[in-house]
């Protein structure tokens, strides 16, 4: 275990280079948008892509696990990988935002700005070692949040949207700071690495208590059954790219999150939360399977496939291993990509008057129309259906496995059922686009940057996409060896 002590300020800035890069550059792009106005957009988002490309770049130079600020940050294998896929999906939800805020009127300079400040929330979650920095980064990120989900704020749905999301996540991070404050007083700490061998020692009912009130604040953050109920009116209210961001980034950053602190912080008690874990997983399948097949909007069927990949995800926590934990990162990098892709074709859904379709029937006769654009959405709905030899089969495949080999038979059976149960929307998605007549004329693609992000998100989804398996999951392995020598 690493050892906690005092070091000088400047030491602690410099591991903290990602986190440093993203303040300051969302900071100057702050100023630049505000003498130069809304005009800026174009070029505040863009250089909003290069801070993103110097903060990931910052993290080439830390391979080992480093502590700052005395202790209540960690730099490791495990938050770099997360942050490399955080960066990515906030800088692509920036760039492909452009056309459909300025259709929308709503080209406002501070879009990428908010999004930087989710991202600076989101990197310090996945680096907490405190209970304090956990929550300090939840709540930069959640504030952001807050306010893209009622970005239009003159649309009544954004509005309740951004309405819903604040009272629901104020709600989720009172019982948060709840748990944290029980955990405090019955241990006398809220440090990572003081808590760890203290709970393998033995815990106390309080302890126990203030566990289950932290779970149920992080599994609200990751949309897990039965803190879920805020996503589909959010995904559906929200406009279209900021629930892409929502569906992605922080879904990585607050399942990094929930990993670290049971694995580090509870894992003298894993045989504790591993059962409220398996709870989580199994209810978020099942419910995110059945809640799917009557949706007729395709963001809210988009959201309960979020709630049931959730599900999966937390099948490789709630094994406890090291396989388990480098499951949960391959999964979330691949499912970024597809759900990234899925929201980009309801992105391009217009009609010939250029209005955003979000209705099912809107798919109908896509093949004929959009030959291309049909062909992607096949791609990602098959893999968000699991289906080989496409990407999204292996990561369910490598937390199936974990689970099996952790002997937790009966996840890994619901997870295979529930797979069957939720392939049924998947395919009729496809059916819609393949089989049916045309409703109406759609208006071509009016971005080819927004064209090209999805061919490039379909492409890695296809078994094309297989080459990138090895790294993939050698980095997420190396991850997780990082997070559980802690």
């Amino acid at each position: 275990m690493n050892e906690l002590v005092m070091q000088p300020l400047s030491q602690s800035l410099s591991i903290a280079a990602p986190e440093l890069t993203l303040a300051l550059g969302l900071m100057s792009l702050l100023m630049l948008g505000v003498f130069r106005g809304d005009r800026s957009l174009v070029g505040l988002t863009w250089g909003a892509v290069i801070i993103y490309i110097i903060a990931g770049l910052s993290l080439v130079n830390d391979p080992a696990s480093r502590f700052a600020f005395d202790g209540l940050y960690v730099a490791d294998n495990f938050s770099a990988f997360l942050k490399v896929i955080i960066f990515a999906a906030a800088g692509v939800c920036s760039v492909i935002a452009l056309p459909y805020l300025k259709r929308a009127r709503s080209d406002k300079f501070e879009y990428p700005v908010i999004i930087m400040l989710a991202a600076l929330g989101m990197s310090m979650m996945v680096s907490a070692a405190d209970l304090l920095s956990l929550y300090v980064g939840l709540e930069l990120q959640s504030l952001a949040a807050y306010v893209l989900a009622a970005f239009h704020r003159n649309e009544a749905r954004s509005s309740e949207a951004g309405l819903k999301y604040f009272v629901l996540g104020a709600l989720a991070s009172g019982i948060l700071l709840y748990g944290i404050s029980l955990v405090y007083g019955f241990s006398g700490t809220t440090s990572f690495a003081v808590l760890g061998p203290l709970l393998g020692a033995g815990s106390s009912i309080g302890l126990t208590i203030g566990l289950v009130f932290i779970l149920a604040g992080l599994a609200f953050k990751v949309s897990a059954v039965p803190f879920h109920m805020w996503t589909p009116d959010v995904y559906q209210g929200a406009p279209t790219p900021v629930a892409a961001f929502f569906a992605s980034a922080p879904k990585a950053a607050a399942m990094g999150l929930l990993v670290r602190v049971s694995m580090e912080a509870f894992g003298g008690i894993a045989d504790q939360w591993q059962q409220v874990v398996a709870f989580a997983a199994v209810a978020s399948m099942i419910l995110g399977a059945v809640g799917a097949i009557g949706q007729t909007s395709i963001k809210r069927l988009l959201a309960y496939s979020s709630i049931n990949n959730i599900g999966f995800a937390l099948i490789g926590l709630a094994s406890a291993t090291a396989d388990g934990i480098s499951g949960v990162l391959f999964y979330m990098a691949v499912y970024l990509a597809m759900t990234i892709g899925a929201f980009l074709v309801v992105l391009s859904l217009r009609d010939a008057d250029g209005r955003l379709l979000d209705e099912m029937n809107a798919l109908s006769g896509l093949s004929r129309s959009r030959p291309g654009m049909a062909l992607a959405l096949a791609i990602f709905m098959f893999s968000l259906a699991g289906i080989p030899p496409l990407l999204g089969f292996w990561p369910k495949f490598s937390v199936f496995n974990a689970a099996i080999a952790s002997e937790h038979y009966v996840l890994a059976v619901i997870g295979v059922v529930t797979s069957v149960v939720g392939a049924f929307y998947y395919l009729r998605v496809v059916k819609l686009a393949y089989f049916d007549e045309p409703l109406g004329v759609l208006a071509p693609q009016e971005s080819r940057i927004n064209g090209a992000v999805m061919a490039v998100a379909a492409i890695f989804c296809s078994p094309i996409g297989m080459l990138a398996i090895g790294p993939i999951v050698r980095a997420a392995q190396s991850a997780s060896v990082s997070m559980l020598s802690f």
